[in-house]
């Protein structure tokens, strides 16, 4: 309560009920899958905002439970000669989803309004061009069925600060901070009237943005997965009951001597 009225904000969600509450709605989230399974639905989650805002942790705790062969991350890399000459869009639909998937894109095709833009790599034609498609583009996604959602998480300039220097002074964590994100710290104004332009011409009733306020990466995480599972129309599937059979009598098999493989040192034994 303190810290709610200090900064205007909601204090930090405690551990114990952030993982008690996210286990739930993983439980809920495999339900999802199998839904989206069975039915043959086909749903696609953005998910974008600036360096540091917790985007991949929130990724990583949907996924956590879920089978990769249902749902998948695209992460695409910076494109190739080939890609950069093609149509803008054409190399994420081919990571879109099929009948029974669900595709979560770790930045998007909104790359293009956001760090393209700000870092200058792309034309003010291409950009506009842009702008002027993605609703469209995305109006023929949710015609065809697919269900797209559309994440924004926000960040304060301060929290990210502090994300960065964590970044800086960790070892394990050190190989996140790139030069991009440096850079994006004395470009924040920039970013942040391009996210609002972004805003704009692609907040539209067939495809809204929900933002994720992500200074607290617990509550961000919670209320992102919540008001994910709220917007599709999933219910339980029951499955059948599957039942182990009794293990065979032995037919006589003997297991080769040990010393004819390789095994991995017990390293784990200098630990007791």
């Amino acid at each position: 309560m303190a810290e709610q009225q200090r900064t205007g904000k909601p204090a930090r969600l405690a551990r114990k009920p952030y993982e008690r509450e996210l286990l739930r709605l993983q439980e809920e989230l495999v339900k999802l899958q199998e839904w989206v399974r069975v039915e043959g639905a086909r749903l696609v989650v953005v998910f974008e905002g600036r360096d540091a805002a917790g985007k991949g942790g929130a990724i990583k705790r949907v996924t956590e439970y879920l089978n990769p062969r249902i749902a998948r991350v695209a992460a695409l890399p910076t494109p190739t000669e080939r890609q950069k000459t093609q149509w803008y869009f054409q190399r994420y639909v081919e990571h879109l989803p099929a009948a029974g998937e669900i595709v979560l894109f770790d930045r998007s095709w909104y790359n293009r309004a956001g760090v393209e833009r700000v870092m200058g790599f792309c034309t003010d034609e291409e950009y506009w061009q842009f702008l002027h498609q993605c609703p469209t583009f995305e109006r023929m996604l949710t015609e065809s069925g697919v269900l797209l959602r559309k994440y924004w998480f926000s960040v304060s300039d301060t929290e990210q600060q502090r994300r960065f220097r964590d970044r800086l002074e960790d070892p394990m964590k050190r190989w996140k901070l790139s030069p991009m994100d440096v850079e994006s710290i004395t470009r924040w104004e920039d970013y942040s009237r391009a996210k609002d332009e972004m805003f704009i011409h692609t907040d539209t009733p067939d495809s809204p943005w929900h933002v994720v306020e992500s200074d607290d990466k617990r509550r961000a995480r919670i209320n992102m997965i919540a008001h994910l599972l709220s917007t599709v129309p999933y219910h339980e599937i029951r499955e059948p009951r599957v039942q182990l059979p009794p293990r065979p009598a032995s037919r006589g098999y003997e297991r080769p001597p040990r010393d004819l493989q390789k095994y991995v040192p017990d390293h784990a034994a200098g630990l007791e």
